[in-house]
């Protein structure tokens, strides 16, 4: 019994459609159409929506040291008048990795330790 009370009340309402809105007019409903149509095309060309990059979670192991280069530039940069996550601390390095140049670069990986030691 329960059961079909619960389907009662969980199923839709059948919905009546007035008389007056079903015999409206072929011109209005044209016209209505037309006006649509155009405030569509005029929203698709003010303001097209640029389409978010996909987003990648990752995990990694780090120094202690260098972690801590990571709390110090996120202090520099809050003492700058432009509080950053890490994320962004982190995505700011790469950015500057990639605009170096091939030496520099290779220079600057070299400089690094092993972050694990390798397996034996």
């Amino acid at each position: 019994m329960a059961t079909a009370t619960r389907a009662a009340r969980t199923a839709p309402a059948k919905r009546t459609t007035p008389a007056k809105k079903q015999a409206a007019p072929a011109a209005a409903a044209g016209q209505a159409k037309a006006v649509q149509a155009t405030t569509k095309a005029g929203k698709a060309a003010a303001s097209p929506k640029a389409k978010k990059p996909k987003l990648v979670r990752d995990s990694f192991t780090i120094p202690k040291t260098e972690y801590a280069v990571l709390e110090e530039l996120k202090a520099r940069a809050a003492r700058l008048g432009r509080p950053a996550k890490k994320s962004e601390v982190l995505r700011a390095g790469v950015q500057a990795l990639a605009a170096m140049a091939d030496a520099a670069f290779l220079a600057t990986v070299d400089k690094l330790a092993p972050a694990r030691p390798a397996k034996a």
